[in-house]
């Protein structure tokens, strides 16, 4: 009997202890997922009915922004237009299903770039 109650007092134990260990809150690999999730829930449609005439638009208008030095595209403005990329990459994939890996490749390539990363690439052109 004392050896039971004392079986379950430290199975309780465990239990509690094992519940605040892992019931972390883990911190965020990236600070912006938030708001590339919002963008991608918002666009995914949108960019997936484009023709390639339009995403080849969208590609290079997105480039040419990066490329003008006076220019500095605001967060979400970047982040639309990679959220948008990626999201044609996975209809891609969609569509040609031997390219599928390819194409999960290249949209979380787009979806993991970074503002941070944009904003030094900015201060590093002449």
């Amino acid at each position: 009997m004392k050896k039971n109650i004392l079986l379950a007092f430290f199975t309780v134990l465990i239990a509690c202890f094992s519940g605040a260990a892992f019931g972390q809150e883990s911190v965020a690999k990236d600070t912006d997922s938030s708001m590339k999730e919002a963008l991608y829930k918002k666009y995914k449609r949108e960019a997936q009915t484009y023709d390639k005439k339009e995403f080849d638009a969208l590609f290079f208008a997105f480039f040419q922004k990066q490329k003008e030095a006076k220019l500095v595209l605001s967060k979400e403005e970047f982040y639309t237009y990679t959220v948008k990329i990626a999201a044609y990459s996975e209809k891609l994939g969609l569509l040609y299903k031997d390219q599928k890996a390819e194409a999960q490749k290249t949209k979380q390539e787009w979806l993991d770039k970074s503002y941070a990363e944009y904003l030094q690439s900015k201060k590093q052109q002449p």
